[in-house]
Protein backbone atom coordinates (compact mmCIF):
# COMPACT_ATOMS: atom_id res chain seq x y z
CA UNK A 1 0.00 0.00 0.00
CA UNK A 2 1.33 3.41 -0.92
CA UNK A 3 1.92 6.26 1.46
CA UNK A 4 -0.93 8.31 -0.02
CA UNK A 5 -3.43 5.55 0.74
CA UNK A 6 -2.33 5.26 4.35
CA UNK A 7 -2.39 9.03 4.71
CA UNK A 8 -5.94 9.07 3.36
CA UNK A 9 -7.00 6.46 5.92
CA UNK A 10 -5.32 8.46 8.69
CA UNK A 11 -7.31 11.55 7.73
CA UNK A 12 -10.53 9.54 8.10
CA UNK A 13 -9.83 8.85 11.77
CA UNK A 14 -12.16 10.86 13.95
CA UNK A 15 -9.89 13.35 15.75
CA UNK A 16 -9.79 13.50 19.52
CA UNK A 17 -6.48 14.75 20.74
CA UNK A 18 -5.13 13.90 17.32
CA UNK A 19 -3.39 16.57 15.31
CA UNK A 20 -5.42 18.14 12.53
CA UNK A 21 -4.00 18.02 9.03
CA UNK A 22 -1.66 20.97 8.44
CA UNK A 23 -1.57 22.00 12.10
CA UNK A 24 1.66 23.04 13.80
CA UNK A 25 2.84 20.23 16.11
CA UNK A 26 2.42 20.96 19.81
CA UNK A 27 3.23 19.03 22.94
CA UNK A 28 0.44 16.65 23.88
CA UNK A 29 -0.99 16.36 20.36
CA UNK A 30 -1.11 12.85 18.89
CA UNK A 31 -0.35 12.75 15.16
CA UNK A 32 -2.61 10.76 12.84
CA UNK A 33 0.22 9.35 10.70
CA UNK A 34 3.43 7.73 12.00
CA UNK A 35 6.54 6.57 10.16
CA UNK A 36 8.76 4.12 12.05
CA UNK A 37 12.38 3.44 11.26
CA UNK A 38 13.84 -0.02 11.71
CA UNK A 39 17.52 -1.11 11.90
CA UNK A 40 16.88 -3.77 9.26
CA UNK A 41 13.92 -2.67 7.15
CA UNK A 42 14.38 1.11 7.23
CA UNK A 43 17.70 2.17 8.81
CA UNK A 44 17.57 5.65 7.26
CA UNK A 45 14.03 7.08 7.28
CA UNK A 46 15.00 10.52 5.99
CA UNK A 47 13.88 10.06 2.35
CA UNK A 48 10.52 8.69 3.52
CA UNK A 49 10.15 11.41 6.17
CA UNK A 50 10.68 14.06 3.50
CA UNK A 51 7.46 12.87 1.83
CA UNK A 52 5.29 13.00 4.95
CA UNK A 53 2.64 15.69 5.45
CA UNK A 54 3.23 18.37 8.03
CA UNK A 55 2.22 17.24 11.51
CA UNK A 56 3.03 13.55 10.94
CA UNK A 57 5.30 11.71 13.37
CA UNK A 58 8.62 9.95 12.82
CA UNK A 59 9.73 7.39 15.38
CA UNK A 60 13.45 6.68 15.09
CA UNK A 61 14.36 3.25 16.42
CA UNK A 62 17.99 2.15 16.39
CA UNK A 63 19.05 4.94 14.03
CA UNK A 64 22.76 5.71 13.73
CA UNK A 65 23.79 8.98 15.43
CA UNK A 66 24.45 10.79 12.15
CA UNK A 67 21.11 9.62 10.75
CA UNK A 68 19.28 10.76 13.86
CA UNK A 69 20.94 14.19 13.79
CA UNK A 70 19.97 14.69 10.15
CA UNK A 71 16.48 13.41 10.80
CA UNK A 72 16.03 15.89 13.66
CA UNK A 73 16.96 18.77 11.35
CA UNK A 74 14.58 17.48 8.69
CA UNK A 75 11.70 17.16 11.15
CA UNK A 76 12.18 20.70 12.46
CA UNK A 77 12.29 22.08 8.93
CA UNK A 78 9.19 20.20 7.77
CA UNK A 79 7.06 20.50 10.89
CA UNK A 80 7.17 16.80 11.75
CA UNK A 81 7.01 15.32 15.24
CA UNK A 82 10.17 13.37 16.06
CA UNK A 83 10.38 10.67 18.71
CA UNK A 84 13.43 8.62 19.67
CA UNK A 85 13.05 5.00 20.65
CA UNK A 86 14.46 3.93 24.01
CA UNK A 87 16.94 6.75 24.67
CA UNK A 88 15.74 9.66 26.79
CA UNK A 89 19.00 11.59 26.63
CA UNK A 90 19.08 11.40 22.84
CA UNK A 91 15.46 12.57 22.80
CA UNK A 92 16.35 15.61 24.93
CA UNK A 93 19.43 16.34 22.85
CA UNK A 94 17.39 16.46 19.66
CA UNK A 95 14.35 18.15 21.23
CA UNK A 96 12.28 15.08 20.47
CA UNK A 97 9.73 12.89 22.19
CA UNK A 98 10.53 9.50 23.68
CA UNK A 99 9.09 6.08 22.84
CA UNK A 100 9.47 3.25 25.32
CA UNK A 101 9.72 -0.25 23.83
CA UNK A 102 7.81 -2.99 25.61
CA UNK A 103 10.49 -5.67 25.57
CA UNK A 104 13.73 -3.71 26.00
CA UNK A 105 15.03 -1.33 28.67
CA UNK A 106 15.02 2.39 28.02
CA UNK A 107 18.06 4.56 28.74
CA UNK A 108 17.80 8.03 30.21
CA UNK A 109 14.17 7.73 31.21
CA UNK A 110 14.42 9.79 34.41
CA UNK A 111 16.09 12.83 32.77
CA UNK A 112 13.40 12.82 30.11
CA UNK A 113 10.60 12.53 32.65
CA UNK A 114 12.01 15.44 34.64
CA UNK A 115 12.11 17.65 31.54
CA UNK A 116 9.05 16.16 29.76
CA UNK A 117 9.26 18.49 26.76
CA UNK A 118 7.94 16.16 24.08
CA UNK A 119 5.53 13.30 23.54
CA UNK A 120 5.97 10.18 25.63
CA UNK A 121 4.65 6.99 24.05
CA UNK A 122 4.76 3.35 25.08
CA UNK A 123 4.66 0.12 23.11
CA UNK A 124 1.72 -2.09 24.04
CA UNK A 125 1.62 -5.78 23.17
CA UNK A 126 -0.33 -6.80 26.26
CA UNK A 127 -1.13 -5.91 29.86
CA UNK A 128 2.42 -4.98 30.99
CA UNK A 129 2.62 -2.22 28.39
CA UNK A 130 -0.80 -0.94 29.41
CA UNK A 131 0.26 -0.75 33.07
CA UNK A 132 3.47 1.05 32.15
CA UNK A 133 1.63 3.61 30.05
CA UNK A 134 -0.79 4.38 32.87
CA UNK A 135 1.97 4.61 35.46
CA UNK A 136 4.02 7.04 33.39
CA UNK A 137 0.99 8.95 32.10
CA UNK A 138 2.07 8.40 28.53
CA UNK A 139 0.57 10.58 25.83
CA UNK A 140 -0.19 7.63 23.55
CA UNK A 141 0.18 3.86 23.20
CA UNK A 142 1.44 2.12 20.06
CA UNK A 143 -0.62 -1.06 20.10
CA UNK A 144 0.81 -3.85 17.94
CA UNK A 145 0.92 -6.02 15.97
CA UNK A 146 -2.54 -5.18 14.74
CA UNK A 147 -2.17 -7.54 11.78
CA UNK A 148 0.46 -9.89 10.38
CA UNK A 149 3.64 -7.96 9.68
CA UNK A 150 6.92 -8.49 7.85
CA UNK A 151 8.79 -7.19 10.90
CA UNK A 152 7.90 -10.38 12.78
CA UNK A 153 7.20 -13.15 10.24
CA UNK A 154 4.96 -15.86 11.62
CA UNK A 155 4.24 -14.04 14.87
CA UNK A 156 0.57 -14.03 15.94
CA UNK A 157 -1.29 -10.80 15.25
CA UNK A 158 -3.89 -9.23 17.51
CA UNK A 159 -6.59 -8.79 14.89
CA UNK A 160 -9.20 -6.02 15.10
CA UNK A 161 -11.09 -7.33 18.15
CA UNK A 162 -8.10 -7.91 20.43
CA UNK A 163 -6.47 -4.71 19.17
CA UNK A 164 -9.61 -2.79 20.13
CA UNK A 165 -9.66 -4.41 23.58
CA UNK A 166 -6.07 -3.36 24.29
CA UNK A 167 -6.71 0.12 22.90
CA UNK A 168 -9.69 0.53 25.20
CA UNK A 169 -7.78 -0.77 28.22
CA UNK A 170 -4.87 1.60 27.58
CA UNK A 171 -7.06 4.63 28.43
CA UNK A 172 -5.03 6.90 26.18
CA UNK A 173 -4.88 7.54 22.43
CA UNK A 174 -3.98 4.27 20.71
CA UNK A 175 -1.92 4.21 17.52
CA UNK A 176 -2.19 1.06 15.40
CA UNK A 177 1.00 -0.57 14.14
CA UNK A 178 1.65 -3.76 12.21
CA UNK A 179 0.43 -5.00 8.85
CA UNK A 180 -1.56 -1.93 7.90
CA UNK A 181 -2.93 -1.88 4.35
CA UNK A 182 -5.89 -0.17 2.77
CA UNK A 183 -8.02 -3.17 3.73
CA UNK A 184 -6.76 -3.77 7.27
CA UNK A 185 -6.80 -0.09 8.30
CA UNK A 186 -10.50 -0.02 7.53
CA UNK A 187 -11.13 -2.88 9.97
CA UNK A 188 -9.98 -0.89 12.99
CA UNK A 189 -12.45 1.11 15.12
CA UNK A 190 -12.65 4.79 14.25
CA UNK A 191 -15.01 5.86 17.04
CA UNK A 192 -15.47 5.26 20.73
CA UNK A 193 -13.00 4.42 23.51
CA UNK A 194 -11.30 1.71 21.43
CA UNK A 195 -10.80 3.83 18.32
CA UNK A 196 -7.53 4.14 16.45
CA UNK A 197 -6.12 7.62 17.09
CA UNK A 198 -3.37 7.14 14.52
CA UNK A 199 -1.82 4.74 12.01
CA UNK A 200 1.86 3.74 12.04
CA UNK A 201 3.90 1.84 9.46
CA UNK A 202 7.38 1.00 8.26
CA UNK A 203 7.12 -0.46 4.76
CA UNK A 204 3.88 1.24 3.72
CA UNK A 205 5.41 4.67 4.34
CA UNK A 206 9.05 3.83 3.85
CA UNK A 207 8.73 2.88 0.21
CA UNK A 208 9.12 -0.87 0.72
CA UNK A 209 5.44 -1.55 0.19
CA UNK A 210 5.42 -4.49 2.62
CA UNK A 211 3.35 -3.82 5.76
Amino acid sequence: MGARTLEAWARRLKPGRAMKRGAVPRQGAVPLLWLLSDPVRLPDPRPAAARLPRGAAVLARGAAPEVLAGLARLCRARGLVLLVGGDGRAALRHRAGLHLPDRAPARGLLPFLRARRGLLTVAVHGRPGIARGRRLRADAALVSPAFATASHPGAPALGPLRWAALARAARRPAVALGGLTGETAGRLPRRGPSRAAGLAAIGALGGGGTP
